[in-house]
């Protein structure tokens, strides 16, 4: 008896502080009074339905996780809890995202040469094409030249043929025009005798003899050539 009341004390003793000191009491009064069995009981009953409200009121007036009685479960389950939790990470999560972010660091190293080598091709490419415009415009210029001599020397060919025929014709003119003049020369004598004799006949109407006609127009001519 007296060991139940001492296993009670602790959960009677949140509710009443004066609870202990009562059961120590009457744990006393038992062990000398010696009850029957049936005065025991009887009054150890209320005794015992009164530690166990006292018990059930004062594990409602606690919040369980500060409850004192509830430290070491609580532990153990966080530590429970933690471990497995830990171990969940480090075997399945933490692998995949480690994996996720090796094959996303290899893509972008992947992408980053792929971008390297189109870049080295389009400046080989940009080189080449200025090289080939470069090429291209000294062709054109060596063309340009080329064709401006030639137009220059078939210019001055044709200009120098040109000249040339001009020449020759404007010689052939000259040699023309010196042989009729010749040739009107030889018939200016006989032009002017014919004409001297139809004056002479008009003015004084007598015909003069034809040698002395002749002998003045020479006379006149000669004359006139001095001049």
């Amino acid at each position: 008896m007296t060991g139940a009341v001492l296993l009670a004390a602790p959960l009677s003793a949140a509710s009443d502080p004066a609870a202990p000191a009562t059961l120590v009491a009457q744990a006393a009064q038992g062990d000398h009074a010696q009850p029957s069995h049936g005065q025991g009981t009887h009054e150890g009953a209320p005794g015992a339905a009164a530690g166990h409200a006292e018990e059930g009121h004062g594990k409602k007036s606690h919040f369980p996780p500060f409850d004192g009685t509830t430290f070491a479960s609580q532990l153990l389950w966080l530590v429970l809890s933690f471990g497995l939790l830990y171990l969940l990470m480090s075997r399945i999560a933490l692998p995949r995202i480690g994996r996720i972010l090796e094959e996303r660091h290899d893509r972008i190293a992947d992408d980053l040469e792929e971008a390297a080598k189109h870049k080295a091709e389009s400046e080989a490419a940009q080189a080449s094409y200025e090289k080939a415009l470069a090429e291209a415009r000294a062709k054109a210029n060596s063309i340009a030249g080329e064709t401006r001599n030639r137009l220059a020397a078939d210019s001055d060919a044709n200009r120098k043929a040109l000249e040339a025929e001009l020449a020759d014709k404007l010689a052939a003119a000259e040699q023309r025009i010196a042989s009729t003049k010749t040739e009107a020369l030889t018939h200016v004598k006989g032009i002017a005798v014919d004409a001297t004799n139809t004056i002479v006949n008009t003015l004084i109407g007598t015909t003069p003899a034809t040698a002395d006609v002749e002998q003045a127009v020479d006379g006149a001519l000669a004359r006139k050539d001095a001049a």
